[in-house]
């Protein structure tokens, strides 16, 4: 069965939206990503500022990358077995994800990336069957 997988993909969630013959399944998947790796503690402008309040930056981009990773790993297993993918969405996660399908020696599948803005389920569902419609 020839499976054409969309997905719609920022650092928060994606929506994974796969044809086959049998017709569409639309999947969403949750990062647990926290927005971005933020200091927390006092800030030096309102007093009582130490350092050991506050994790290195370091610390907190390893834990948002391993966060990311974690997530990444699971749309590329749910995607895997695609024949071909196009990926979209707002920001760098779409380039970050092509990136680690091209690791696992699955970026020959990738059709097309593209940026645009948030879009509703309906949306996102709509263009991925008029992008595969059209390459037929």
């Amino acid at each position: 069965m020839k499976t054409k997988v969309g997905l719609w993909i920022d650092h928060r969630k994606a929506i994974v939206v796969a044809v086959t013959e049998k017709g569409e399944e639309i999947r969403e998947i949750i990062s647990e990503v926290e927005k971005q790796p933020r200091h927390s503690g006092d800030s030096p402008l309102k007093g009582a500022y130490e350092s050991h309040q506050v994790p290195a930056d370091d610390s907190l981009q390893r834990n948002f990358t391993g966060q990311l990773n974690i997530y990444y790993d699971a749309v590329i297993a749910y995607i895997r077995d695609a024949e071909s993918m196009l990926i979209f969405g707002p920001g760098e996660a779409k380039d970050e994800l092509k990136k680690r399908l091209e690791k696992n020696n699955l970026g020959s599948r990738i059709v097309d990336i593209e940026t645009v803005d948030k879009m509703t389920d309906h949306q996102i569902a709509a263009k991925i069957r008029q992008h595969f419609a059209a390459s037929h």
